[in-house]
């Protein structure tokens, strides 16, 4: 079998899937989420302690 020939560097870049860049859409979701249920534990933790 022969092997594939390799990518040239700007191919490879175009391939290969960013994590990053695959998160940043859902932030303006993903932060109003967590930022509510940190406000959540916070405030249960000073009644809890009250």
């Amino acid at each position: 079998m022969s092997q594939p020939t390799p990518a040239t560097p700007s191919e490879a870049a175009h391939l290969e899937e960013d994590t990053v860049e695959s998160i940043v859409p859902l932030m303006p979701l993903v932060l109003p989420l967590c930022g509510g249920v940190l406000m959540l534990l916070l405030a249960s933790i000073a009644v809890l302690l009250a």
